[in-house]
């Protein structure tokens, strides 16, 4: 994949302001416009709800635990979730960047297609597979289902979680599928709902700083904060690997930009007050399970930790509304998952790139994307239920996380190489993240990409049957799913059917929306 290419030859990417495009007449112009706008729903609340309920879903509640097995020590874990926070600041830089320059729905499908043009249109099949094989939304499913139960003094098995779970994804699918404006109102609602769990906690540790925890064994988890520290190269990336999932969703509001109000001025102030305030509350909120569970408590409670807060702080019955106030949380981010997913899925289905591209574009019956929220629904559901007992949520966090840091580091890289060839680009964006924060952010996610190929020592495989290499193995299978596909969209169907595939810029008669369609023009035939 490279970055060659005259940066002029495609103006369907331009960093300056369009001019108005005229379809037809003044009014028929004037009524698309009004019908553009009118789809334009999200503000800066609704922004920041979106990378606030997508950030924080259950990893702040569910991963501390995994983070200090693996890291050994208080201290490590700390530090680990300081170095998360800063990775999710530069990544939130370079995706503000991007989303400035291109202010439309896609995400970083638009910004991997302006950088990466040769060869011609392969970063747009692979993104497809990465795009259409991930369940994103099925981790939280999970979980949801784990706290739910757990509130209702259930014993947890393999299909009573994944049926819960099952029944969470589901939900949001036909929220979001048939009432666009209340499931946004839904997801501002559930974001307030964190925001109090999240203080509540933070506040429970300043109780037990102050000594008043309902438990005998008082937690001395600051004292030597190092000690058992590991050595292990593999527990310190597996540990950032969770921490930085924890914080993936900084780039959420850039899959919905032709749907923000001013999308420019929103994303410029959503982004950093969602990420900041995100990264403040989980410090203190890590702060609090160290003062307030005993360091083996937290290794046992695996993903109950925020529970065992709630226990020896308030008590039994706290614990328990604990449980379903953590589980709102995971239908949350559930709810803000699918909601970007299915809109990447439309995207490509407008731009003509999946089979049936009609069925995947269309916003009937419903005004909202119902066929991509479908297709999203029905991986999640495969993921939730292929994986063994054991290892389904570790297998489906990392599944997640490993292709994100390859299309990560391909992201930053492309703003790498504008930097540094910026007159060539004619690249003014609003918004700069600086060449030192792309290059961070790229170098973090290199690292990402290949220390998890480093063999574990005994007893660190965070899998119980599944070899250590699994999710990475799978990651880059789906990115090559998708060459395969490029493979056969843009190679062999064209060269069979005597035609080649082109770009053409194409406004919706309906809707006002401005898409790039890939259309078929015919070869001359000699």
């Amino acid at each position: 994949m490279s970055r060659d290419g005259d940066p002029k030859d495609a103006e369907v990417y331009n960093t300056s302001k369009p001019d108005d495009h005229h379809a037809g007449s003044d009014s028929e112009s004037g009524r698309l416009h009004a019908a553009s706008d009118a789809k334009r729903q999200i503000g800066i609340l609704s922004a920041s709800m979106l990378i606030f309920n997508r950030v924080i879903g259950t990893g702040i509640f569910a991963t501390p635990s995994s983070i200090l097995a693996l890291t050994g020590s208080t201290g490590l874990s700390l530090f680990m979730w300081v170095a998360g926070a800063l990775i999710a600041a530069a990544g939130t830089a370079v995706y503000l960047e991007f989303g400035t320059a291109l202010p439309k729905n896609g995400g970083e499908k638009n910004y991997l297609e302006y950088v990466y043009r040769k060869p011609k249109f392969l970063v747009t099949g692979m993104y497809a597979g990465y795009v259409i094989l991930l369940g994103w939304a099925s981790g939280n499913s999970v979980v949801f289902g784990e706290y739910i139960l757990h509130a209702a003094q259930v014993d947890v098995d393999r299909w009573n979680q994944r049926g819960v779970g099952l029944a969470c994804i589901t939900a949001a699918f036909i929220i979001h599928g048939t009432a666009l404006k209340w499931g946004i109102r839904l997801q501002n609602l559930l974001g307030i709902i964190k925001i109090v769990i999240v203080i509540i906690i933070i506040l429970g540790g300043f109780i037990a700083l102050g000594g008043h925890l309902k438990i005998d064994e008082k937690p001395n988890n600051f004292h030597n904060a190092f000690e058992g520290t590991t050595g292990s190269a593999y527990g310190v990336v597996t540990a950032l690997y969770n921490v930085i999932w924890s914080f993936i969703g900084y780039s959420n509001a850039n899959y919905a930009l032709s749907e923000t109000k001013n999308p420019v001025r929103t994303l410029k102030i959503a982004a950093p007050i969602a990420i900041t305030s995100v990264s403040i509350l989980y410090m203190l909120v890590n702060i609090a399970y160290f003062a307030a569970v005993p360091k083996a408590e937290i290794l046992a409670s695996k993903r109950l930790v925020a529970a065992s807060l709630f226990r020896n702080v308030f008590g039994n019955t706290a614990e328990r509304a604990l449980s379903v106030f953590v589980a709102l949380s995971a239908f949350g981010n559930v709810l803000s998952v699918i909601f970007s997913q299915g809109r990447l899925v439309q995207e490509l289905g407008r731009e003509g790139i999946l089979p049936f591209s009609r069925f995947w574009a269309s916003n009937r019956p419903f005004n909202a994307p119902l066929a991509g929220l479908f297709e999203h629904w029905l991986i999640c559901v495969i993921v939730i239920l292929a994986p063994p007992p054991g290892d389904a949520y570790n297998f489906i966090l990392n599944l997640i996380s490993y292709p994100l840091a390859i299309v990560n580091a391909f992201v930053a890289a492309g703003l790498v190489h504008l930097y540094l060839n910026r007159d060539a680009w004619n690249w003014n964006p609003p918004i700069k993240a600086t060449l030192p924060v792309a290059v961070f952010f790229m170098l973090s996610n290199i690292y990402l990409v290949v220390a998890p190929f480093v063999p574990p020592e005994h007893g660190q495989n965070i899998y119980e049957s599944l070899p250590y290499w699994i999710h990475c193995v799978v990651g880059f299978g789906i990115l090559a799913a998708g060459g395969v596909y490029w493979l056969l969209w843009a190679k062999i169907l064209p060269k069979l059917g005597h035609y080649e595939l082109a770009q053409e810029v194409v406004v919706d008669d309906i809707d006002g929306w401005e898409n790039h369609v890939f259309v078929r023009k015919p070869l001359l035939q000699n």
